[in-house]
């Protein structure tokens, strides 16, 4: 991050010079134990939101691709119980993946069924691809009482399942619902009896969205502790979590800070409800948290994958949400233009893209946008004509101000084109 005043000799800064960063003072303690896993639930639990359309093959395709080149491990294909659709849709998918020879792994959802784990092995003896059944069942005692089912029920309705998976050569992910309520006793017995009939992963639930940080990093330190160290198995522990009390991404950061290896997310978090810790932010915060893989990973691709998500399902990214949306890097406020504004005349693009935002958008693919409205200064003016290649006289200049002021809003390219042709400034 070179920087230079008139006159003086050229001073190279590093970002932390500039930057005194509190977030890496307890960086030990809260920070992932170890490099990364990504799942990523966009084409399975994020299509369980009521509000979006089931993507075709082809879109699945395109959003498939985009995964891989994020570098996202893993991906939910479906649910291949569900019907005839899904059955087709995590075939293609799953052929795809043989096809292009991709490195992202496939799973498919499941309930602790042999009619749902019977066409997860299916298509795996179709495609020849490894397709590793998470098989779901729910655990709180609140859904306990609701379904009227015993101890006994549970046990041998996740025993039964996984062996039967196992039988058919597939390998299992034993997922308890709605974790973040269930006792300690009964979370001790559901997952030993998983792992003692063949899981090799297991995976902790907000289902409901119900934890905070300290309460999803104390269960995924119990579940450590209390079933995998005991078991003596190599067993993978996974997060997966809802934003009901927006708190995804933070509960997903705890859960890799107690120990957790994998996160399952969703692009721009659709899902059901309130949707699922979103995807995309979760590779920003890992990125900027220089954790491994990520931070070394390209990230440039990863608006095509949200807007890709976004366009497929019909669910619109919000102007104001994180990174991706449409006003995340864009501003008209005089101070804050001023000062990006000074940035880029020291053409230090870092310098730039951090100087009044947490996230640099050149990580992204991204830029910063000034824009000219009642709360800008001249400089705003100056800079927007500069960067259109016009000239600026100092009435033309003073025009636009003028009816900036007058607005309600940001003006138009229309509107400030406008004034530099001598229009009037009325609003």
């Amino acid at each position: 991050m070179p920087g230079s005043a008139p006159g003086s000799r050229e001073v190279t800064l590093n970002r932390s010079d500039l930057i005194y960063d509190w977030n890496q003072v307890s960086a030990p303690q809260l920070a992932p134990r170890g490099p990364v896993l990504l799942n990523d639930e966009s084409l399975r639990d994020g299509l369980q939101s009521p509000s979006v359309r089931d993507p075709s093959i082809e879109e699945k395709i395109e959003i498939l691709h985009l995964m891989e080149s994020l570098g996202i491990n893993s991906l939910d294909l479906g649910l291949p119980g569900a019907g005839p659709r899904a059955v087709a849709h995590v075939e293609a998918l799953a052929r795809e993946i043989a096809a292009a020879r991709l490195k992202i792994k496939g799973n498919c959802a499941a309930r602790t069924h042999q009619n749902d784990i019977r066409p997860i092995a299916e298509i795996v003896e179709k495609t020849g691809v490894p397709i590793e059944a998470a098989t779901f069942i729910g655990s709180s005692p609140i859904r306990r009482y609701t379904e009227d089912w015993t101890d006994d029920f549970l046990l041998r309705t996740t025993e039964n399942a996984v062996k039967y998976a196992r039988s058919l050569g597939l390998e299992v992910m034993y997922v308890t619902e709605d974790t973040t309520r269930c006792d300690p006793a009964t979370i001790k017995r559901l997952y030993s009896t998983a792992i003692n009939a063949g899981a090799r992963a297991i995976v902790v639930c907000d289902t409901c969205g119900h934890a905070t940080p300290t309460g999803v990093f104390a269960l995924v330190q119990f579940v450590i502790n209390e079933v995998v160290k005991p078991s003596g198995e190599k067993i993978r522990v996974d997060w997966h979590g809802h934003c009901d009390r927006g708190l995804a991404v933070a509960n997903s950061l705890a859960a890799l800070a107690a120990g957790a290896e994998c996160v399952h997310a969703c692009a721009i978090g659709i899902g059901e409800r309130v949707g699922n810790t979103q995807m995309d932010l979760m590779l920003v915060n890992l990125k900027l948290m220089g954790v491994a893989p990520w931070d070394k990973q390209d990230l440039t691709g990863l608006r095509d994958y949200c807007q890709a998500v976004s366009r497929a399902t019909g669910v619109p990214i919000p102007k104001n949400y994180p990174v991706m949306g449409e006003d995340a890097f864009r501003t008209a406020t005089g101070v804050h233009a001023a000062a990006v504004i000074k940035a880029l005349k020291k053409n230090d693009i870092e310098l730039a893209n951090t100087v009044y935002s947490g996230v640099p958008s050149h990580f992204f693919g991204l830029d910063q946008v000034i824009e000219i409205g009642p709360m800008s200064g001249k400089s705003n003016i100056l800079f927007w004509l500069e960067r259109k290649g016009l000239p600026a006289p100092e009435e033309t200049v003073n025009r636009i101000f003028e009816r900036a002021k007058q607005s309600n809003r940001l003006l138009t390219e229309q509107e400030i084109l406008a004034c530099c042709s001598g229009a009037g400034t009325s609003a």
